[in-house]
């Protein structure tokens, strides 16, 4: 009988101690199985430089600058769900040793994407996604005198998107690709200027016009709505006799064509990034503002500053941003980076060297040797 008790109380502990096992081992594979959903990875770097001179017969300044910029990615995937969320940004300045202008922003971004897909078909997901664009700081036009306009601040332009659409996904190796292509996508365009800026930068101007016994232009109204002009947020209406009447606004709210195509690529220590945006809304084309009044006023010129941009807002014209980017770390703290940013936005003018006012392909291109790490 004895024998019987000790044969029972073994075999009890043993199935215990089997099903503790498989507890754990299940528990095991379950947080690892956690953690593989989850990937994080991307480039993160410091690029800087100086340059001193002492009775130099050549000529040249002594200058410094640093540039310090971040490409992240979090991705979750498991079972039907897709959560990808990106983050690029970059600040870099210059000083230089002279008179004017000894401290210059040479690169200012923010970059924020975040879509969450559930999975419809093989390698294709419903998405939700939302983004936002911007820069931290104020940004200036540095002309040869001694005043510098200013030509952006934070949230001056931004540009933010909610979007509905399908997210095609595909991995091959160490390269990820995404399309992706929303009909239904809700832009915020915004040059918002707080009160005290407004009145600190128009009494700037103002100041800086009467130092140099310049006539203040006739057009010139003040910061804010020059910047309102320059990103074109506002709105005209035309009246029944054909007037037109300006809606000054802060924000310019769009619904339209939205596609995104994204290709990272990593290789030991080789990280590559590539990433195309293009937008066009669901309007029609706008109107001539000057033709349209001098149709309504015979014999009249108009001759105002203000151009209407939603004529150039319109169905099947696309707003463009393409960045690039290429790292190689070595040494393990060290890396060298390529990054490029093209932009193209209808009703954006950008003046040339020449005053020559129009929309413009927009490019920036980052060369850097500095410290940096790549996960």
């Amino acid at each position: 009988m004895k024998r019987f008790y000790i044969v029972l109380i073994l075999s009890v502990l043993t199935v215990s101690a089997t099903y503790a096992q498989a507890d754990k081992t299940k528990t095991t594979e379950k947080a690892a199985d956690s953690v593989k959903a989850w990937k994080f990875d991307g480039v993160i770097g410091l690029n800087a430089g100086a340059t001193s001179l002492i009775f130099w017969s050549a000529g040249g300044n002594n200058n410094a600058n640093a540039l310090t910029f971040a490409k992240l990615r979090l991705q979750y995937q498991k079972d039907a769900i897709a959560w990808e969320t990106n983050f690029d940004t970059d600040f870099g300045l210059t000083w230089v040793d002279q008179e004017d202008d000894q401290l210059k922003k040479t690169s200012d971004d923010i970059k924020f994407n975040t879509k969450l897909g559930w999975k419809i078909k093989d390698n294709l997901y419903l998405t939700a996604s939302g983004s936002f664009k911007s820069q931290y700081a104020i940004g200036r036009k540095y002309n040869k005198g001694k005043y510098d306009p200013v030509v952006s601040n934070w949230l001056c332009p931004s540009n933010s998107e909610l979007s509905l659409g399908i997210d095609w996904k595909k991995s091959v190796g160490s390269c990820d690709f995404s399309v992706y292509v929303s009909p239904l996508a809700g832009a915020l365009i915004t040059a918002y200027v707080n009160d005290a800026d407004n009145r600190k930068y128009t009494e700037e101007y103002l100041a800086a016009m009467e130092a140099a016994g310049q006539p203040v232009p006739e057009e010139y109204v003040d910061f804010r709505r020059e910047m309102q002009t320059k990103y074109g947020t506002y709105k005209v209406i035309m009246t029944d006799d054909g007037t037109p009447v300006i809606d000054w606004r802060s924000c310019r709210a769009e619904l339209g064509l939205s596609l995104k195509g994204t290709i990272d690529y990593k290789y030991k220590n080789l990280t590559l990034s590539s990433s195309l945006w293009l937008y066009t809304p669901y309007q029609g084309r706008g109107f001539d503002i000057k033709e349209a009044y001098e149709q309504a006023h015979p014999g009249e010129t108009y001759n105002q500053y203000f151009r209407y941009s939603n004529l150039n807002r319109h169905f099947g014209n696309f707003d463009v941003e393409w960045d690039f980017l290429i790292s190689y770390q070595f040494l393990k703290v060290l890396n060298v980076t390529l990054a490029t940013n093209l932009k193209y936005y209808n009703g954006v003018f950008v003046k040339d060297k020449e005053g020559v006012e129009k929309e413009r392909v927009q490019f920036k291109s980052v060369f850097g040797i500095g410290l940096g790490y790549s996960f």
